[in-house]
């Protein structure tokens, strides 16, 4: 569950409880100003306890479906019991048959005005409560911002490290390949040698042969 609800809703229980007690001590007063100011304190803390259902039920809709549906729900028994104390408290203003009729119509425009004022009162904590909310989006927002940017940074290092140890072995290659030209170069000039010296030992071998049938002929005819 949502801190933020658990917040609310703990106010709101606290809030209920005393209205419910202080509901009861006033109807026990006698008609006078006395109970005007207290059933007067009563009206303000049924504002105080609408808004808080209000926050309740805001905060409960942004949370997931599951625990949505079970908040939901706990709150439909506050608003019924809300709606039971507001009854209570109306009676309470009722006023007796030998008051004159202009002392219900001061009621019932004492009434409009906490009503306005609780309409108000509620529009301004729904508009804070957005704010509050656009302002959390934006700081999570802000933070993802800056989570891609350290993993943008880290990857552009890790690029130009693989770059560099790309280059160094690129470099290596072209060592080997240039020494790889020299000994083919050395092999192709050994093997000319090699083939040139075949042909002067064979020439060796030849006037060796001949020159000895000279000498033969030479000793066998004369």
């Amino acid at each position: 569950m949502s801190q933020v609800y658990e917040g609310y809703e703990r106010q709101y229980c606290e809030l209920s409880a005393n209205l419910s007690r202080k509901c009861n001590s006033v109807a026990a007063l006698p008609e006078g100003e006395k109970k005007k100011q207290e059933v007067f304190e009563l009206q303000a803390g049924l504002d105080d306890a609408d808004v808080l259902i209000r926050k309740m039920d805001l905060e409960a809709r942004s949370l997931q479906p599951s625990v949505k549906a079970t908040l939901l729900a706990k709150l439909r028994e506050y608003k019924s019991d809300l709606n039971k104390l507001k009854r209570e408290v109306k009676k309470l203003t009722r006023p007796n048959s030998n008051q004159p009729g202009n002392e219900e119509l001061l009621e019932s425009g004492r009434s409009g005005m906490h009503e306005a004022s609780a309409n108000q009162r509620d529009r301004l904590a729904m508009s804070t409560e957005r704010l509050d909310q656009s302002t959390d989006r934006l700081r999570e927002t802000r933070r993802a911002a800056l989570e891609t940017e350290e993993l943008g940074v880290s990857i552009l290092e890790d690029l130009h490290q693989q770059r560099e140890t790309l280059l160094h072995s690129h470099n290596k290659l072209y060592e080997v390949d240039s020494a790889i030209d020299k000994s083919k170069k050395v092999l192709s000039s050994m093997s000319r040698r090699l083939s040139r010296n075949k042909w002067i030992v064979g020439s060796i071998i030849l006037a060796l042969i001949l020159a000895i049938m000279l000498v033969l002929y030479f000793k066998i005819f004369h």
